[in-house]
């Protein structure tokens, strides 16, 4: 899949979401309450890392939780980028370029 396609998949997935969120709360969320979302699954990648890892307990298969989570904080990146007016594919780009100048 390309980066492109990821970010059109995302946005119908969040579209989706947000009906939900008409029907059981009356709104959609805002910005900061995806971006308080986004937080509390990427402290669940440290989380999970660390059993995986074997460094804390958890549940019978930390390593499919944690592949989920990861998938799940990209998905919550790209949506953040998106409804900010932030050109995911561009951020990325961009910090990319920069590391590599910096270090190459």
């Amino acid at each position: 899949m390309n980066f492109k396609e990821a970010v059109k998949r995302s946005l119908q997935i969040r579209q989706a979401y947000h009906q939900l969120e008409k029907q059981y709360h009356g709104s959609e969320w805002s910005v900061a309450e995806d971006a308080l979302a986004f937080l509390t699954d990427a402290a669940l990648v440290g989380r999970l890392s660390m059993a995986q890892q074997e460094r804390w307990p958890t549940g019978d298969n930390p390593e499919a939780e944690l592949t989920h989570k990861i998938g799940e904080s990209i998905w919550w990146l790209i949506i953040l980028a998106e409804r900010m007016g932030i050109d995911s594919n561009e951020a990325l780009e961009q910090f990319l370029a920069s590391k590599e100048k910096q270090f190459f």
